[in-house]
């Protein structure tokens, strides 16, 4: 086993011989030391080490644990809200068995509220929900830790969702496992500065739309959603829809997707049929995503019936359609393209405000403007030129 499981197999050993020995007790203090012990090998390997725990994967950094899929503590922890473990080189032996302690009040329900743990927690330990804003879905304070680089390492997601493309433009399977674990990165990026961020990239080549476009909506969408109140698992599912949109222009050739000029009847027939060709790929290859395929089908779907593809009768989109929407329509116009250039914010979301009610949902909409006029400050926009400087 690689040591980022072997730590967190003597973590859940601890959780059970702390929960039935008393203080002092010989087997309680032997898995306190393996427990450290591993902690300690791991952090002369990764100074900050982090994992986020799904219902069935356990993800260190961006890095699937095979070993662990379907571990039932993932579960578990992620149920009491730790979605989101951290440590870094300040965390001693007492800090440790301190945490345990509190780890084990929450997963027997008599757990301390996030106030008290806030204020009883050690130095050098940090987990919680991963989400954007909001008690309950930001990291619980249990000391300093170095995360200001996080909002600065998008350069693992640009290269997951590049791969991601590639694998599905071959005709393979759509990795549901990677595409998670690009979404939950997205998240802690926009937490790196304590402080809710949307952290925007810009296109350094056209052939390059798909990737940074990808990232940007499911950034938006997840903000969005936490805008308008909706809780950590909703929020990140409507960010994982948001990533796999557009997954169905991977089949389009870049000669039709980056076209200058006009598009032909038959180059828009092309084009048009990428909403029904991503839901396909989505459902054939993953079915729980079905509400991800759903938004795949509709984004481009207007409330007033137009848009593409057709419905056969009128009916209400889903609700994360709706945001995804709103939000692939803002990023869209706001970047450069072949045929014409990037539109500033503003008139972008006087765009949005004029349509609302007749192309875009009227709360999403005004909702959504109201959020980038409040956060215009805060949006940090990245080129692939830092990703690349990140990266060497």
């Amino acid at each position: 086993m690689s040591i980022e499981v072997d730590f967190l197999s003597a973590f859940a050993q601890a959780l059970s011989a702390l929960a039935l020995y008393p203080d002092g007790h010989v087997s309680r203090e032997r898995a306190l030391d393996a427990t450290y012990q591993k902690l300690s090998d791991l952090l002369d390997e990764d100074s900050n080490p982090f994992y986020s725990f799904l219902e069935n994967e356990v993800i260190y950094r961006n890095t699937p644990l095979r070993d662990l899929r379907s571990w039932d503590w993932s579960r578990r922890f992620a149920a009491i809200g730790m979605q989101r473990l951290e440590f870094n080189q300040t965390v001693t032996r007492e800090h440790l068995e301190r945490f345990i302690e509190e780890t084990i009040a929450r997963l027997s329900s008599t757990g301390l509220d996030t106030c008290e743990v806030s204020y009883l927690a050690p130095t050098g330990i940090k987990w919680g929900e991963i989400g954007i804003r909001g008690e309950g879905d930001t990291f619980a304070d249990m000391g300093p830790i170095e995360t200001a680089t996080l909002a600065l390492s998008l350069g693992e997601e640009a290269d997951a969702v590049r791969w991601l493309h590639r694998e599905v433009g071959d005709g393979k399977n759509l990795p549901l496992v990677e595409a998670e674990a690009v979404v939950r990165g997205l998240s802690v990026a926009m937490h790196g500065d304590q402080q809710a961020i949307l952290p925007l990239l810009q296109l350094r080549e056209f052939d390059e739309y798909t990737t940074t476009h990808s990232l940007n909506v499911s950034v938006l969408t997840m903000a969005l959603a936490e805008y308008l109140g909706l809780g950590g698992q909703d929020v990140r599912a409507f960010g994982t829809a948001g990533l796999l949109h557009d997954l169905g222009k991977v089949r389009i050739p870049l000669d039709v997707l980056n076209k200058a000029g006009k598009l032909s009847p038959q180059e828009r027939a092309v084009m048009n049929a990428h909403p029904v060709e991503g839901a396909r790929i989505i459902i054939t290859s993953e079915p729980d995503l079905d509400m991800a395929a759903v938004v795949a089908y509709e984004h481009h779907i207007m409330l007033n019936g137009g848009g593409y593809p057709g419905f056969s009768y009128k009916r209400d989109c889903h609700r994360a359609s709706k945001l995804v929407h709103v939000c692939d329509v803002y990023d869209a116009l706001r970047t450069k393209r072949p045929y014409r250039d990037a539109w500033p914010s503003e008139k972008v979301l006087s765009y949005i405000e004029e349509r609302s009610g007749t192309e875009f949902d009227g709360t999403t909409a005004h909702a959504f403007a109201e959020m980038i006029r409040s956060r215009e400050t805060q949006v940090m926009t990245l080129t692939d030129e830092d990703m690349e400087e990140e990266d060497s």
